[in-house]
């Protein structure tokens, strides 16, 4: 059995620093994408991935699904992401179209929880963000049959081979089955590390139309 060791104590010999400043929601913007907002400032350039989010789903028996993607668009209503529309998480939101984000900034000390309803976006915007993706992850869009069985790895490279060779010398368009997911949030969750697991946790809740804040306990 191997013990795990909280960061607060050591780390590869060395003692790691807790950085963190207090929360309350007398410190938080009325608006929660203004408050994200200003944390991604902060925390961003400080991290390796700043964009990676973890998206969880759920299928139709409530079996939870949980995995890294890469957070592709904000603005001041909803988050958004792309993928295989006939992955787990894409068979998950057509029969249970709602799911979790979340954004851990390990060097501030500070997660955001996000969730809401989730919708297909406009093919004009799917289209748009697959035509600004560089010309393998094109290909690999159309190669990969994602979250099928796959026999081996040399049946992706081949099916990579010729999928490149189809559209050798033109531009490659999106496929039908691929484009991008826009969450909606009804809540967020502000979790900022203190010493000693006191945490400092604000939500917000969107109650007719309007955004409400309060204080958990950690």
């Amino acid at each position: 059995m191997v013990t795990l060791r909280g960061p607060e104590l050591v780390a590869g010999g060395v003692v790691v620093s807790e950085r963190w400043r207090p929360l309350d929601v007398a410190d938080v913007d009325p608006d929660p994408f203004v408050q994200f907002a200003a944390w991604w400032s902060e925390g961003s350039p400080e991290m390796f991935e700043p964009q990676s989010i973890v998206l969880a789903t759920a299928d139709d028996e409530g079996q939870p699904h949980a995995r890294y993607v890469l957070l592709r668009h904000v603005d001041t209503t909803s988050f958004g992401f792309y993928t295989n529309y006939d992955s787990q998480k894409g068979r998950d939101l057509h029969v249970n179209p709602r799911a979790a984000l979340l954004w851990y900034c390990e060097p501030l000390g500070r997660q955001v929880r996000i969730e809401g309803g989730v919708s297909v976006m406009s093919e004009q915007a799917s289209d748009e963000y697959f035509a600004s993706r560089p010309r393998g992850h094109q290909i690999g869009a159309w190669a990969s049959a994602q979250s099928q069985l796959l026999p081996s790895r040399a049946d992706l490279e081949a099916r990579t081979q010729e999928i490149a060779t189809r559209f050798e010398g033109r531009p490659i368009a999106r496929p039908e089955r691929w484009g991008g997911y826009r969450l909606v949030p009804a809540r967020f969750e502000f979790w900022q590390h203190r010493q000693d697991r006191l945490h400092d946790r604000v939500v917000y809740v969107s109650v007719r139309g309007e955004w409400r804040t309060q204080r958990l306990s950690p």
